[in-house]
């Protein structure tokens, strides 16, 4: 800073570690860098500007080039081209050179100068009648090459001309020839002209089209013309549907020698494309429909189908996409050519590709009212809807354009075209073939994704009752499964992805569509007739069904248990993964399964065992209780791949772990009734109907009073409320009490009349539901027969035709009569009506509105038998069985009882109907005081329990366990086990003279030592037959 004094310099130290000379390397190199990248960027600046340069001068050259040749061409042939004769359309004219070189749609003089053109043309033709000879002379091959790039440009400016003036024009697009002679009418007239059939320069033209992208403008030109308010509906075809049925000729193919199709630009993509298109051009329709023109261009958009999800045009509005309405107009069109008796299965795999891949694209088009009836054809209870997928909705029209074009016409055409086939080789052993495969993995894929998008109720019955799906599909899938060809219809079908297993696709349209025939058939025709499919056809099916079943759900990796529907957006396909699609094939294999585990216990055809999954072991049931594993998930969805006696342990677990849950609050609020045996009925009724929910999970201890007004001897540990449940059940559920009637097989069900008995009948009938889950909830087995159909509603099932045999056979067998009835149904004089008789009161009740006025013929028959069926089995009873069930799921979990059938379930409830299997008693008994197995009185005592009838073995089980009926997996699980005590240490007289006594809180029964077999069974059936209540406990 200053002079020190101090003339030597000193070395400077970096305290940061580096140089001085690394530092300015480094800042030489950045500064080295930033000046190479200025320059760079003043090189493309000077070459930007270079170009840039070079085009305006080009561009104003060419503009006043341009201008020179114009006014050459006005002072030659005039501005209006007055001086224009016929010999100036020739080769040898300036005209068309000038006129093409200098052409400008912008400009108000050559937009005039091209109409006069036009119009000349038009003129020149109706005098001569010969367009070649107008363009091209004497000679068209000497000058072909210059007559067909002069007509390709006249006709493509021409288009360029009124796609630029559309919009003052739109009143006069849709205008025909003969009603206009408006400018948009005479360009688009002489495209027509230029475009005829037998000229030699058409395919030049369409090529050039092509090239120039004409086609979009047309597209353009079209929706333009839509928006006119103004009709031209007067007979005439218009200038541009003429054009556009002149260019949809040109696919491609042969005798056309049009160049290859570019799918961005191509007729399909752009005109297809169109909104309602065949309704906006009727004439063109029928061109397509007269000359086969659809099959050509569906094959050509297969060819190319994986890049349409990129080509397609702009969407004419949010709810107007270009798939949609391709798809509209393809579906549309194709039921002529699926009609033709020449319609190959080729061009039905062709249709059935690309609709598949344009059904993807759209959202599912679902009728609200109608989603619970086909989530539950479907199986779709557990599915979510994302909040995209319901925003996402097609325009109406568009949309009724696409369902009415899959209507059952449309089905039953495309399953006999991609069919017809297979079903002539149906009886053949070996596997299918190549065509085969390609056939039924393009129908699955196409029906698997209709079924999931279009409404289903009516495509679904179509394919059950007007196709041969079932019995073809079923063919294909039985010889797949027995010549093991899976893996190499995996390997062949483009629709699935990864290593899928092949039986997926075709058991997901195979199940729902059978699935639904079983709701329809009846006994005879599944029994007798075997329709559609043979019980060992069914057979071999349960296996296949059972091991997909068991693949899916245990084998592959556990899979979530919602899947979002797949969702469509613009031009991003929403193919159907794996996973959902094996989610879809679980629900609707396990539904079809289970219906057919309900036809089996109707009449049996096939083992139980059938059912059940070989590998259900005790690792299976320990991990069944426990939510979110495997073996959970199996039991919900799939619970008869479970035996039945495992089932019954989870459930018996359910329930201990149930009542355990309120076994600490009970011992502080013990619930006591006090019960008058001649009045069990309407005390149990007041009095359980005060407790809540809480107080009947937990124990209720009952004092029975006899018909003197005292209360009975004995202390309710248990055995005295098992009584009290079996007496009041049988009082409550007697038929002479009218809130149950009986079938022809003395099974109960509600009854219809209910309400003219009783005023507070829905009220019993809550109670009654409470009752029965308490008795379940509880392990005590009670006496009441259901009727099939009625336990069916506990399972919230809804019940069909083939139920009504378990309420009246006899009606069943009427309506299966009038269902086969060959003659004139209108002459037996039904209607739709139905007559109620309930105690001798007569009612008529309508099944549909004005069901009085309308009668039943051979065309509604079906309608109204399933009617009549839903009427007995559903309406009559409805109010009963939804309070029933209202107070049977106070106490008892719907889950718990989704793991059984119908059958099943009323062995939850009674038991076995079988006699007692006194050997099993005798294995888990045991013995006190002085008594053992080998005992004489023992030996006396089991001989003698064996003779007894099923009624006295029944009250002897009551007399010692407060229950007639025993546990409904064995003895094994009685608690505490059955025991015989020594009553009396003497066997003196005293001794014998007494009764055995019981303790059924205990399972004990207190039997003195009797010297004989006959004095043993006396006293016993004294005992037993005494009704002493709990006197001789």
């Amino acid at each position: 800073m200053f002079f020190t004094g101090d003339s030597s310099t000193r070395k400077r130290v970096d305290l940061g570690g580096r140089s001085s000379k690394e530092r300015d390397r480094q800042k030489l190199l950045e500064q080295t860098r930033l000046e190479r990248n200025r320059r760079l960027w003043l090189r493309q600046q000077n070459s930007a500007a270079l170009k840039i340069q070079k085009c305006f001068r080009g561009r104003k050259a060419s503009e006043a080039e341009h201008s020179k040749v114009r006014e050459q061409f006005h002072v030659t042939y005039g501005k209006h081209c007055e001086k224009v004769d016929r010999h100036c359309f020739g080769p040898d004219s300036e005209f068309f050179h000038q006129l093409l070189f200098f052409y400008d749609a912008k400009h108000t003089g050559d937009f005039s100068v091209l109409v006069e053109t036009c119009r000349l043309l038009q003129k020149f033709v109706q005098d001569t009648g010969d367009v070649v000879s107008i363009f091209a002379g004497k000679d068209y091959f000497c000058n072909k090459a210059l007559v067909d790039y002069r007509v390709k440009k006249l006709a493509y400016a021409c288009i360029q001309t009124v796609h630029h003036n559309r919009h003052q024009s739109r009143d006069q697009l849709f205008a025909a020839p003969k009603n206009s002679n408006s400018s948009t009418t005479l360009l688009l007239d002489a495209v027509v002209i230029l475009l005829q059939p037998k000229l030699p320069w058409v395919c030049k033209i369409v090529g050039y089209f092509l090239e120039r992208n004409a086609y979009v403008l047309i597209r353009d030109i079209a929706l333009t013309g839509k928006e006119s308010t103004i009709s031209h509906s007067n007979g005439s075809v218009p200038s541009l549907e003429h054009l556009l049925s002149l260019l949809s000729s040109h696919v491609g193919e042969k005798p056309c020698c049009c160049p290859r199709v570019d799918p961005n630009w191509s007729f399909s993509s752009q005109i297809l494309t169109l909104p309602l298109l065949w309704q906006t051009f009727p004439y063109l329709k029928e061109v397509f429909a007269r000359w086969g023109l659809i099959g050509h261009y569906i094959h050509q958009m297969t060819s190319c189908v994986q890049q349409y999800a990129n080509v397609l045009p702009k969407d004419v509005t949010a709810d107007i996409t270009g798939y949609a309405c391709l798809l509209g107009n393809v579906l549309e069109i194709s039921r002529t050519a699926l009609s033709q008796p020449d319609c190959s299965s080729e061009l039905a795999v062709d249709l059935a590709s690309i609709t598949t891949f344009l059904l993807e694209l759209l959202p599912s088009i679902k009728s609200p009212l109608k989603d619970m009836k086909e989530s539950a054809l479907l199986g779709e209870d557990d599915v979510v809807v994302s909040d995209q997928e319901i925003e996402f909705v097609l325009d109406k029209d568009v949309e009724k354009q696409i369902c009415d074009a899959i209507d059952p016409r449309f089905l039953l055409q495309l399953a006999n075209a991609l069919f017809g086939q297979i079903s002539r080789v149906s009886g053949s052993y070996d596997g299918p073939d190549d065509k085969e495969v390609t056939a039924v993995g393009t129908a699955c894929a196409f029906l698997h994704v209709t079924f999931n998008t279009l409404p289903l109720e009516q495509i679904i019955t179509v394919l059950a009752y007007r196709t041969e799906l079932v019995p073809v599909l079923w063919n294909f899938i039985k010889r797949c499964h027995e010549n093991q060809k899976w893996s190499s219809f995996s390997e062949k079908l483009a629709y699935l992805s990864g290593d899928a297993p092949g039986w997926l696709l075709p058991l997901a349209v195979f199940c729902p569509v059978y699935k639904h025939m079983l709701t329809i058939i009846d006994n005879e025709e599944f029994y007798e007739q075997e329709k559609p499919l043979s019980l060992k056809d069914i057979r071999c099916l349960i296996i296949i069904l059972r091991q997909a079943l068991w693949q899916l759900l245990w084998v592959s990796p556990a899979a979530p248990s919602n899947f979002a529907k797949p969702v469509a957006s613009a031009h991003v396909t929403k193919r159907h993964t794996v996973e959902f699609i094996q989610y879809r094939v679980t629900i609707v294999a396990s539904e079809l399964l289970s219906q057919l585990q309900d036809w089996n216990n109707r009449r049996q055809f096939t083992p139980p065992s059938d059912f059940h999954a070989d590998a259900v072991n005790d690792y299976f049931i320990s991990q069944a209780v426990i939510e979110n594993t495997r073996a959970n998930d199996i039991l919900k969805r799939a619970p008869f791949l479970v035996p039945f006696t495992s089932r019954v342990k989870i459930f018996t677990s359910q329930l201990a772990a149930a009542r355990q849950s309120h076994g600490s609050h009970a011992v502080f609020a013990r619930n006591r009734f006090r019960i008058r045996r001649n009045h069990i009925l309407e005390d149990a009724y007041n009095q359980m109907s005060a407790l809540s929910e809480d107080d009947l999970r937990g124990s209720i201890r009952v004092s029975f009073v006899n018909e003197f007004g005292v209360e009975e001897a004995g202390i309710d540990g248990g055995g005295i409320f098992k009584d009290f449940m079996e007496n009041i059940t049988r009082a409550a559920f007697d038929v002479q009490y009218g809130l149950f009637k009986e079938t022809a097989d003395h099974l109960l069900y509600p009854n219809p009349g209910s309400g003219m008995i009783h005023e507070q009948h829905l009220q019993f009938f809550h109670f009654l539901g409470v009752l029965l889950a308490k008795a379940m909830f509880e392990g005590i087995l009670v006496d009441i027969p259901f009727a099939t159909f009625f336990l069916s509603k506990l399972k919230q099932k809804y019940n069909y035709l083939n139920d009504l045999p378990s309420l009246d056979p006899e009606l069943y067998r009427h309506l299966i009569f009038l269902k086969h009835f060959e003659g004139d149904i209108s002459e037996l004089e039904l209607y739709f009506v139905i007559l109620n008789n309930e105690y001798g009161e007569q009612t008529e009740e309508e099944l549909l509105p004005g069901g009085k006025n309308r009668r039943v013929t051979s065309e509604n028959v079906i309608t109204f038998i399933h009617l009549v069926a839903n009427h007995r089995l559903n309406f009559q009873i409805r109010q009963q069985s939804s309070h029933f069930l209202r107070g049977f799921q106070q106490l008892i979990q719907k889950e718990w009882i989704d793991m059984f059938n119908e059958h099943e379930f009323q062995l939850l409830i009674s038991g076995s109907l079988d006699s007692l299997d006194v050997d099993d008693l005798r294995t888990h008994t045991t013995y006190s005081s002085g008594y053992h197995k080998e005992h004489y009185v023992i030996e006396m005592f089991w001989e003698v329990i064996k003779s007894f009838s099923v009624e006295n073995q029944k009250k002897f089980l009551k007399f010692v366990t407060g229950c007639s009926r025993g546990p409904l997996l064995g003895f094994r699980y009685l608690e505490p086990s059955f025991c015989i005590q020594r009553a009396a240490g003497n066997a003196n007289e005293e001794a014998l003279d007494r009764l055995p006594t019981s303790a059924t809180c205990m399972n004990l029964l207190k039997l003195p030592p009797y010297r004989s077999k006959e004095q043993l069974a006396n006293k016993l059936l004294y005992a037993i037959n005494a009704d002493a209540g709990f006197d001789l406990s």
